[in-house]
C-alpha cells in the first residue's frame, strides 16, 4: 500500500544581487531574534524561576519592532522571525525533556545562515518559487520534479558560499517489492560495511583522500591577516574542501543504504553509540569519516518508507566472538586477529562472522 510522507527536496539556486542582499538581511534578523529571545528566556528563568512561552516571546517581538534600535526588523518578512521563535520553543522542549542540551546563541561566523518560510510567505506559480519581499522568482536548478506543491521552504547558505533551498512537500511512496532476502551488517573502518553474505563494502575514506588538500588550504588560511579579503577567500577555500568531502560521503551512503533496502526485507545492524565511541581520540577522526550514524539514519527512514524491517541488536552482544556455526563463545579476540578457528573446526573471517551473528540475533528478536 502506498504511503504518503512529508519529504524535503533540496536544490541549489543562484540569487540575484537584490535577492542575495534581501536574504542576507533576513538571515541576520533571524539570528538576532533567536539571540534576543534566548537572552530573554535565560534572564527570566534566572531571576523569576519561570519558563517563557512562545506566545510571550511573539508579543515581545512585536514590541522590539516598535523600538528605534530594532525598527529594521520590519524590513524583512515576519514569517522567518516567527519560525525562529517556534524552533527555539521546540529546542527548549527537547532540553527540558533531556533529549538535547541547552540552546546556544547563534554566531554570524559559526552558525548556519538559514530562514524558513511557511505558505503565507512565498508564492508558488507555474513551477516557480517567489519569496516574500522579492519581486522575481528564485533561479533554482531543478534537478528533479516536485511531486506536489510546497508547504514550507527553507533557504540557506553554507560556509562555502553555496545557496540552497529545501522544499517540504507531500510525496507518495510505493512500497518496495517483497523479498525473502535478509542481511546482517557489521560496520567497521577498513571495510565500511561487511554483510552476512560475505560481501565487504570498502570504506572510501573521503576525508583521508582530501586530507593533504585540506591541510594545504588550512595552512594558507593561517597565514592571512585576521581581518582581510584574502583571509575570507582562504576561509572559503577550506569550506569548499569540507563541502566536497561531505557531498561525496553523503552520496556514497545514500547509494549503499538504498541498495540494502531494495535487496532485503530485513536489515540487522548493531545499536552503536557513536558519540561515546568518538571519545577514543586515536580513532575519532576515522570514525567520523565513516559516518556510521548517518548510515543508520538513512536506513531507518528508508526502511519506514519502503516497508522494510530494520532490526537493532544490542551493542554489547559479542557478535565477533560467537561462532556462527555452533554458537560457542570465544574468550578473547584481539583486534589484530582477523581470522580465527572455532573448536568445532570452522574457520571464521572476523567481520563476516560478526555480520552473520548480528543477522541471527536480529531475526531472533523480530
Amino acid at each position: 500500500m502506498a504511503k504518503t510522507v512529508k519529504r524535503a527536496f533540496k536544490y541549489r539556486f543562484d540569487p540575484t544581487r537584490e535577492q542575495g542582499a534581501e536574504l542576507g538581511r533576513t538571515f541576520g534578523c533571524v539570528r538576532l531574534v533567536w539571540n534576543k529571545a534566548l537572552d530573554e528566556r535565560t534572564r527570566v528563568y534566572a531571576t523569576e524561576s519561570r519558563k517563557t512561552t512562545y506566545i510571550q516571546l511573539s508579543a515581545a517581538l512585536t514590541g522590539w519592532k516598535k523600538t528605534d534600535d530594532l525598527a529594521f526588523l520590519n524590513e524583512v518578512s515576519s514569517v522567518p522571525l516567527q519560525q525562529s521563535l517556534r524552533h527555539q520553543q521546540a529546542a527548549f522542549s527537547n532540553f527540558f525533556a533531556k533529549r538535547a542540551r541547552y540552546p546556544r546563541f547563534k554566531s554570524r561566523k559559526k552558525s548556519k545562515a538559514s530562514a524558513e518560510y511557511t505558505r503565507s510567505a512565498f508564492t508558488w506559480r507555474g513551477g516557480q518559487l517567489t519569496l516574500a519581499k522579492m519581486k522575481t522568482p528564485l533561479d533554482i536548478r531543478w534537478s528533479r520534479e516536485l511531486p506536489d506543491e510546497p508547504s514550507t521552504v527553507t533557504v540557506s547558505k553554507d560556509s562555502a558560499g553555496r545557496w540552497f533551498v529545501s522544499i517540504l512537500t507531500e510525496d507518495t511512496i510505493e512500497p518496495a517489492p517483497a523479498t525473502d532476502s535478509t542481511v546482517g551488517v557489521d560496520v567497521g573502518l577498513t571495510s565500511l560495511a561487511v554483510l552476512s553474505t560475505g560481501e565487504k563494502v570498502t570504506n572510501p575514506r573521503y576525508e583521508r583522500r582530501d586530507r593533504r588538500k585540506l591541510a594545504k588550504a588550512q595552512r594558507s588560511l593561517s597565514r592571512k591577516a585576521r581581518v582581510s579579503n584574502n583571509r575570507e577567500k582562504a576561509r572559503r577555500k577550506v569550506a569548499r574542501v569540507h563541502a566536497r568531502i561531505i557531498d561525496r560521503r553523503t552520496d556514497f551512503l545514500h547509494k549503499l543504504s538504498t541498495r540494502l533496502i531494495r535487496e532485503n526485507q530485513a536489515i540487522a545492524i548493531e545499536d552503536l553509540t557513536v558519540r561515546n565511541m568518538l571519545g577514543n581520540h586515536a580513532l575519532a577522526r576515522s570514525i567520523s569519516d565513516a559516518s556510521w550514524r548517518q548510515l543508520r539514519t538513512m536506513l531507518e527512514y528508508k526502511a519506514d518508507w519502503y516497508g522494510r524491517d530494520l532490526l537493532l541488536v544490542d551493542r554489547w552482544y559479542p557478535s565477533t566472538r560467537v561462532c556462527s556455526g555452533c554458537g560457542a563463545l570465544h574468550e578473547k579476540l584481539p583486534l589484530n586477529v582477523r581470522e580465527w578457528e572455532c573448536r568445532c573446526g570452522v574457520t571464521h573471517d572476523r567481520d563476516v562472522n560478526a555480520a552473520r551473528n548480528i543477522l541471527a540475533a536480529g531475526l531472533a528478536e523480530r
